[in-house]
């Protein structure tokens, strides 16, 4: 098995951390992992090793608030996910980051 780059051990870290009934934006978690323009790498990591590491991945949305999975289904997923630790998903698929946002 290959080893993890830093930065990806950190990112699996910190969305290990997120606890229940809370969500972090992809941009949170770069920053938190120590590179706050790599947002994008987040998305990679957690769809790539999401399964793989048990990761929360539903606790992960985008920096407006919102569900970004293009899938119907994963949205579907997803909101069933939060919505039953708790976190209210509005009908348009938004989270109140000003309530539900997890900062360390």
């Amino acid at each position: 098995m290959t080893a993890l780059q830093p930065f990806t051990e950190r990112v699996i870290a910190v969305i290990r951390s997120i606890p229940a009934g809370s969500v972090m934006t992809y941009g949170q978690i770069a920053e938190q992992a120590g590179s706050p323009r790599a947002a994008r790498q987040v998305v990679r990591i957690l769809h790539s090793l999401s399964e793989k590491h048990n990761l929360p991945w539903h606790r992960v949305i985008n920096a407006k608030g919102e569900i970004a999975i293009g899938s119907d289904e994963g949205r579907f997923m997803q909101r069933y996910l939060l919505e039953e630790e708790g976190v209210y998903v509005n009908p348009a698929g938004f989270i109140d980051l000003g309530q539900f946002r997890h900062g360390p």
